[in-house]
This record gives structure tokens, sequence and C-alpha cells, in this order.
């Protein structure tokens, strides 16, 4: 199950790893995406801490982290194709993933129906 935040940011919880990355709504308003700058392996995060950065040719956005982890893994085929964002930005365009978080950071966040209701308020 995704869960999303209001900057369109989602997260996966598979086992005691949380994937992260972008919506397909933030994909598509951004446009054709050029550059991600990704966390380290290894980096702590809080809530709300910057992540990363994504550059488009619509606009550059900062990544906040919807949870607070460790940073376990980042997807270092978006170095090479940051396209992959623009292409599947809910499976293979993940940013990151993450242990030792906390599940309770998930209350907090949007399920897909929630999310889906706030994308449309925005139309």
């Amino acid at each position: 199950m995704k869960y999303y935040t209001e900057d369109h940011v989602w997260v996966e919880v598979q086992d005691e790893e949380a994937a992260i990355g972008i919506s397909e709504y933030a994909a598509e308003q951004m446009g054709e995406i050029s550059f991600v700058e990704l966390p380290e392996e290894d980096d702590c995060f809080n809530i709300g801490d910057r992540l990363g950065e994504i550059e488009a040719e619509e606009s550059t956005v900062d990544i906040y982290s919807p949870i607070s982890g460790t940073v376990s893994a980042v997807n270092e085929s978006l170095a090479d194709s940051p396209d992959l964002i623009n292409d599947s930005p809910e499976d293979k365009g993940w940013i990151c993933r993450m242990t030792d978080f906390d599940p309770t950071d998930l209350d907090d966040l949007m399920d897909e129906d929630a999310y889906m209701e706030y994308v449309e308020s925005l139309e």
C-alpha cells in the first residue's frame, strides 16, 4: 500500500523497508526530468528533511522526506536515466529506500484514495 504527502511524495512499505518517490501527478506536472540529486546511503533523515532535488523543464523541486529513517538504498539508475521518473514514477523511478523508520509516521500521510481526491481538488 502506498501513502502520499501533499508535496506529491509517495512511500511504499515492503517488509522492513520503505521505498520513496514522487507521484505520477508530480512527474506529469514537472515535464521532462533532466537531473535527480539523490541522498547518500546510510544518511539519516527526519520527516521534512530535504532528501534531494529534481530538475525538469517546468521546474526544479526539492524532495522532502515523508518519514524519518536511514537510507538503505538509492536508485543509481536515475543518475544516467532521470527520465525513469517520467516513464515509471511509482515503480522503476523510485528515489531511495529507508529502514529504521517508525510505522506510525505513515499515520499522517494520505492513502491512495485520499490522495486522488486531493489531486482532483487541485485541478
